[in-house]
């Protein structure tokens, strides 16, 4: 038995759970948006294939796949406190070592070994952080805040695609030449696509190095042939690569070559183009990213430009080439950005900022995290390691009920894990094809904002009623929850509403559903991990989660295209029928999760 002195257990006591747990799963997002998101964003700004960027940035989400195998090594092996301060500190200097090694010749190779440090330790850091969770908390304050985990989690995320992304663009725009800003209006008239390259002849004002360029460029909403947008895309292409802008290979629109490029296309296109004042010093070259800014995401780019500019080229201007949505009918407008700053010294300074950030996570969850008088090596003694190892497998696939458990785990999402791969393509897809023909920044917007809040605030209250009367009294209801609102899109393929505050509304109402009936199945995981090696266990069951995910998701866009769009919503709902029959065989402890 382990005695605790009373005045160690009162401090422990005093130590309220909104101190750490915010930070602790802020702490957790983000190098997992950094692996996985932000290093694709740095590596094409670098200038890195694409077809090189895919596949090894592809191999570093390995870690969290198969994360449940070593789960049992962060159980057995020391506290989960010790891991989580312990795996803080590798995590910043995985991001250190990114940043000290960016400036290198052989900054890829470099880069990616400290992201693989990164990967393994941020994936480790989940297994210790959602078993500290579990020692940390009582029942109640689990289910309590089970919402305001999650929040923090999707900020975490967001932090690491926006700010993060804007502090690097900061440092470029402070770093190089000024930068240039385009503007993209699309109009309701008919504007030419005819491409002349000759006949851009602009001479330089004042001393000094800039670039020149099209402050504005027109495309008009009239719709082209592919043909036509075959040509200009082929011919910017050809002449961007001739001129060594960029290397031929990567010459081709969003990833397509040929005849495919136009296939991309059944809106309008327009170009504008760049070109340096002065000429570089031999030797030197001026890298300039041209991006999307800000306005309308139905205004895009045709493919990711990253100019390179020299001796040899400077005084030829380089061209970029714009797509509209095609479902946009409207007047509406877009600005495009270019920086050509020190981008080894823009993302050097962002990953020496997230670096210092976890020294700092560090310091502050050495004395913020509590010492739960549970949070000790599962290890009996009995034994070797591998024997222990072993025994947490067996322990998990021996608890009662197991099959029932996994059944429940698999079928919980079943309908979700469809829906979700193809509620964007449908809100996308054409009327014609049965979809509900909304442009890419009408998307944004429905899920950007009114799905992420809506997604926020069901969480947190689900988490709040959880609290209140226990896992069992609410599972009905946020199985219900997580499915019946799906119902939305069968209202939405069958009605098709032209008003987009209906679309969104709808949106609001499904995702703020899913916010709220995933509280009971993060609560019944935690709820089947309970025991001796509760963090390995939980680790189990966030593989047998993903497995639930991905399994009907790969098939559902085939089964899509065979139904059709009403049809497979239809099919989604029958898909919500299972968890329903399955509740009646669980026996959960009523008692499970009510905050005393």
């Amino acid at each position: 038995m382990i005695k605790t002195d009373p005045v160690q257990s009162g401090k422990r006591k005093a130590k309220s759970p909104w101190f750490w747990v915010p930070s602790l799963y802020f702490a957790e997002g983000i190098p997992y948006v950094m692996v996985m998101t932000l290093s694709v964003i740095f590596y094409k700004r670098m200038g890195i294939s694409n077809t090189d960027i895919a596949l090894y940035t592809s191999w570093l989400y390995l870690p969290w796949v198969i994360k449940p195998l070593w789960g049992p090594v962060v159980d057995i092996l020391r506290t989960k406190r010790l891991w989580i301060l312990v795996m803080q500190l590798c995590i910043g200097a995985g991001l250190a070592g990114v940043a000290f090694t960016i400036p290198v010749d052989r900054f890829f190779q470099f880069t990616l070994a400290f992201f693989w440090l990164l990967a393994f330790s941020s994936a480790t850091h989940d297994i210790a952080a959602d078993g500290f969770y579990m020692l940390g908390l009582s029942k109640g304050d689990q289910a309590f805040f089970v919402g305001i985990r999650s929040t923090f989690y999707r900020l975490a995320m967001l932090t690491g695609q926006g700010l993060l992304v804007i502090l690097a663009g900061y440092f470029e725009a402070r770093t190089g030449l000024p930068e240039i800003e385009v503007m993209v209006n699309a109009v309701e008239e008919t504007t030419s696509t005819s491409f002349n390259p000759e006949a851009i002849a602009v001479q330089a004002e004042g001393d000094g190095t800039y670039f020149i360029t099209a402050e504005e460029v027109r495309i008009g909403t009239r719709k082209i042939a592919e043909a036509e947008a075959n040509t200009l895309l082929s011919a910017v292409d050809t002449w961007n690569t001739s001129h060594d802008f960029y290397p031929a290979e990567e010459g081709s629109s969003d990833g397509a070559s040929g005849e495919a490029i136009g296939t991309m296309f059944v809106g309008n296109v327009g170009y504008t183009w760049f070109r340096l004042s002065t000429k570089p010093e031999e030797g030197e070259n001026i890298v300039l990213n041209f991006s999307f800014d800000k306005g309308d995401k139905s205004i895009a780019l045709a493919r990711s430009y990253r100019f390179e500019f020299n001796e040899k080229n400077w005084d030829v201007p380089a061209f970029a080439v714009f797509k509209l949505d095609p479902k946009l009918e409207k007047a509406t407008t877009a600005s495009f950005s270019g920086l050509s700053g020190n981008i080894r010294f823009a993302w050097t300074m962002v990953f020496i900022a997230v670096a210092l950030l976890f020294a700092g996570f560090h310091i502050y969850h050495r004395f913020a995290l509590p010492r739960p008088a549970e949070d000790l090596p599962s290890r009996s003694g009995e034994g070797g390691f591998m024997k222990e190892f072993l025994a947490t497998f067996a322990d998990f696939f021996r608890k009662k009920q197991i099959g029932v458990i996994l059944l429940f785990l698999l079928v919980y999402r079943l309908g979700e894990s469809q829906l979700v791969k193809l509620a964007s393509p449908f809100l996308l897809d054409s009327r014609e094809a049965d979809g509900l023909g909304l442009t890419t920044g009408d998307l944004g917007l429905i899920y950007g904002t009114i799905g992420i809040v809506a997604l926020s605030i069901g969480g947190i209250i689900g988490g709040i009623a959880a609290s209140r009367r226990g896992l069992k009294y609410w599972l009905w209801w946020m199985v219900a929850a997580m499915n019946l609102p799906n119902l939305v899109y069968v209202f939405l393929s069958y009605v098709t509403p032209p008003s987009l505050w209906v679309v969104g509304a709808s949106v609001a109402v499904e995702q703020f559903g899913y916010g709220f009936g995933f509280t009971a199945y993060m609560l019944f995981m935690i709820y089947v991990s309970e025991g001796k090696h509760k963090t390995a266990h939980f680790a189990l069951t966030t593989g047998f989660m993903a497995l639930g995910m991905m399994i009907p998701g790969m098939v559902s866009g085939w089964l899509q295209e065979l139904i059709g769009y009403q049809h497979f919503f239809i099919w989604v709902m029958i898909c919500s029928i299972p968890s329903f029959l399955v509740i009646p065989f669980l026996k959960i402890d009523p008692k499970f999760g009510k905050k005393e």
